[in-house]
């Protein structure tokens, strides 16, 4: 489950390793890492990450220009944008997991984090440094868990107590969001919900807006639609069940939403190229 970068580091590689595996949650250690070529264009991803920084300096740029040192946690919410402009020795425990999947999991609670950020707080969060030592003991058995029997299981509960600590450092800082808007609220709404049937016109009823107007803002700002959000959600946790239920297929296109099996199958096929069977049967 885990590698060792030895190229610039890239938080999205880690959510490829994420989706490539089908599983919901993917962690690696970036060893010491230096950017110093042009920064790349800001880039938006379908899946929630965090990165604890543990050496080096690093600036980000997310809502604003922040500077990154060791014992910093770096928080990007699914779809917000953000780059990294300078890396300086940097080292790093990168982490991407599927927020919809949390949500399916009971602990929607616990991604506060995620959504004060998304909100407009600070995604730089401070860890006390005695907390350090622990944080970093989590990520690493994360990354080092193997897949198999009951390893999902053991992967949520160590991301749960990620966020446990992390949201623990918040509250001892000033992360109070100065608010909202439309790209944020929907994007909340559609994590949310996602998992059941939902539609365009119930996003937009949700933040006070037209469906034209949400799809418009949700492309605008990060290169999705609220339909492209609904089915990015939905087969994140379809390749979840699919990797580690058995579960048919009827039943897991319920579990996301879809009442109609056949078009679950033809969203699957156009989403990896193979239907949701030979998926499954290529990772087992």
């Amino acid at each position: 489950m885990t590698t060792r970068a030895r190229a610039i580091a890239r938080p999205h590689a880690v959510g490829r390793r994420l989706t490539e595996s089908g599983g919901s949650i993917a962690a690696s250690h970036e060893r010491p890492l230096d950017r110093s070529d042009p920064p790349p264009r800001l880039v938006t991803h379908d899946y929630a990450a965090l990165a604890f920084h543990t050496a080096g300096h690093s600036r980000l740029e997310q809502n604003g220009e922040h500077r990154i040192a060791g014992g910093d946690v770096v928080i990007v919410p699914a779809g917000q944008p953000h780059r990294m402009l300078e890396m300086q020795r940097s080292e790093y425990w990168g982490l991407a997991f599927c927020a919809p999947c949390f949500t399916e999991h009971g602990a929607a609670s616990l991604l506060g984090p995620l959504e004060r950020v998304r909100d407009g707080a600070s995604p730089v969060v401070r860890i006390p440094s005695e907390r350090h030592p622990f944080l970093e003991s989590l990520f690493r058995e994360l990354g080092d868990r193997p897949s198999g029997t009951g390893s999902a299981a053991i992967q949520w509960s160590l991301l749960t107590l990620i966020l446990a600590e992390i949201e623990r450092a918040m509250a001892l800082t000033d992360h109070a969001p100065p608010g909202g808007g439309v790209v944020v609220d929907s994007l909340r709404f559609i994590e949310r919900n996602c998992l059941r049937r939902l539609t365009v016109s119930e996003i937009a009823r949700a933040v006070g807006r037209t469906p034209t107007y949400v799809t418009a803002a949700l492309k605008d700002a990060t290169g999705k639609s609220a339909g492209e959000w609904i089915v990015s959600g939905r087969m994140a946790e379809a390749r979840r069940l699919l990797s580690h239920s058995d579960e048919h297929v009827e039943v897991i296109a319920e579990r996301v939403g879809y009442a109609d099996a056949t078009h679950f199958i033809r969203m699957f096929r156009r989403e990896h190229g193979a239907t949701p069977a030979a998926w499954r049967a290529g990772r087992r």
